[in-house]
């Protein structure tokens, strides 16, 4: 798998560098907010196979980790791994608002490292193989690929949602979620239920993901109460009055 480093510390990239190269990845280095964005360019990529991966540290020298993490995002779909130092939740949220996939918090073991960078490019890889099933076989009507919740109404084919006619910009895996919850309003979807569906994953570290993009909905929505944390089980969708 070829994956983009974005770093600014030489010293710091080539040691993660030599780890992710035993372990199989082809790696191109990016100094700062540019070259990385020079890198994912169609024309740079010319005849050779899509970065994987874009592991992305948030201090950079030119720009905004963050505008970068926007930019990219606009630029392919590869999935993107913020590198922060950067704990706080109201971070995490912003980031994945902007296009992010997934997260690492400084300092970081490697082997969670490596398993998180095979966790997104899993579940990116799924994500491309049932977009193209669905779009194959899509024969049903437009009623049974949309679920009408009071103000909400989410459209499965299309993947768009909206509240009281307003559309609200969900990222994929915000929109999988809602829509895994919501095809089953009242019912308690365990933690490990919700992780093997949407994330496709079993590995317990997904789980600080999983509350941070709960937290993301309820922003974007702007309907705190939709969903409910059921304290040690997990999470389920209170249907709202119309």
């Amino acid at each position: 798998m070829r994956l983009l480093l974005v770093e600014d510390d030489d010293h710091v990239a080539a040691a993660l560098s030599a780890i992710l190269k035993k372990h199989g990845f082809e790696v191109t280095h990016a100094r700062n907010g540019e070259e990385a964005l020079q890198a994912v360019l169609p024309a740079a990529n010319a005849g050779r196979a899509p970065f994987g991966v874009v592991l992305l540290d948030l201090g950079l020298p030119d720009q905004d980790g963050y505008q970068v993490c926007g930019k990219i995002r606009k630029l392919t779909t590869t999935p993107v791994i913020m590198v922060t130092a950067r704990a706080d939740v109201r971070s995490r949220i912003h980031g994945l608002n902007l296009g992010a996939d997934d997260y690492v918090v400084k300092p970081y073991d490697t082997g969670e490292l490596l398993a998180r960078i095979h966790a997104v490019s899993r579940r990116s890889a799924a994500a491309d193989t049932d977009d193209g099933a669905g779009t194959a076989g899509s024969g049903g009507t437009d009623e049974a690929a949309r679920l009408r919740l009071g103000p909400v109404t989410i459209e499965l084919s299309t993947r768009r949602v909206s509240v009281t006619g307003t559309e609200v910009q969900l990222t994929r895996k915000e929109f999988d979620l809602l829509a895994l919850l919501a095809q089953r309003p009242g019912v308690v979807f365990r933690r490990e239920q919700i992780i093997s569906e949407v994330w496709r994953t079993s590995w317990e570290g997904t789980g600080r993901t999983l509350e941070v993009h709960v937290a993301s909905l309820r922003a974007k929505l702007r309907m705190p109460a939709l969903i409910e944390t059921v304290r040690g089980v997990g999470y389920r969708l209170v249907a709202p009055a119309a």
